[in-house]
């Protein structure tokens, strides 16, 4: 009796879903990044990434950290933004676990596309706070890549710097200039993070619900 060769019907579906996926994000300005990873924004834009998430069926997670002052201020924010549960917020272990298993638990999951905007680069929360946290995403991003799930972190630095009076025959340095704060003795951050959080910026700001985090696909 010869056996038929055509594909079980749930196979076909499967694969037709992940061929509309890829030829959607084609189509999105993600096409060129890679769909495990954590970078800066750069030229990407808050909406267009938020588009593309919705085109892909993805959940779209944005926080501001503008406010924040210190790392307690940091994980508050991205918990009550990223609708996390309270514990998420107690440690930088804490957040990388509401970011895996719990969502991994609960369901298929499509893909993730995360904004973190204006991470503060200060003294209370400097270079060492800053890689930490983004350590935090790039092993969230591993762990999802292990399952084959996209998981893009995007995020950007914010540097506030005080109004200086001018004075005369008095030469600012170029990155005092550039309104650039050294956030430590000879640290220069990078220009292409830096983002603009005057009280003009902050009122144009539109952070977006991310309620729909822990819903399964």
């Amino acid at each position: 009796m010869l056996q038929s060769n055509k594909l079980p019907e749930y196979e076909i579906c499967h694969a037709l879903v992940l061929f509309s996926r890829k030829a959607t994000e084609m189509d999105t300005p993600l096409r060129t990044v890679k769909t495990n990873i954590v970078q800066s924004i750069r030229a990407f834009r808050v909406p267009d990434l938020q588009e593309a998430a919705q085109a892909l069926g993805h959940h779209f997670l944005y926080a501001n950290l503008a406010q924040a002052q210190s790392k307690q201020d940091v994980l508050d924010l991205i918990a009550q933004q990223f609708t996390f549960p309270t514990q998420a917020s107690k440690n930088f272990d804490s957040l990388y676990d509401g970011m895996t298993d719990p969502l991994h638990k609960s369901g298929p999951q499509p893909g993730f596309i995360l904004v973190l905007e204006h991470i503060p680069a200060h003294a209370k929360f400097d270079k060492e706070a800053r890689e930490q946290l983004l350590d935090v995403f790039r092993e969230a991003a591993d762990y999802w890549s292990d399952r084959k799930v996209p998981f893009r972190c995007f995020y950007s630095f914010s540097v506030a710097r005080a109004p200086s009076a001018v004075v005369e025959g008095v030469t600012e340095s170029p990155e005092a200039q550039q309104g650039i704060e050294l956030t430590e003795p000879g640290e220069k951050m990078p220009t292409d993070k830096l983002v603009d959080i005057s009280p003009l910026a902050l009122r144009m700001s539109s952070p977006f619900n991310a309620g729909y985090w822990l819903a399964a696909a």
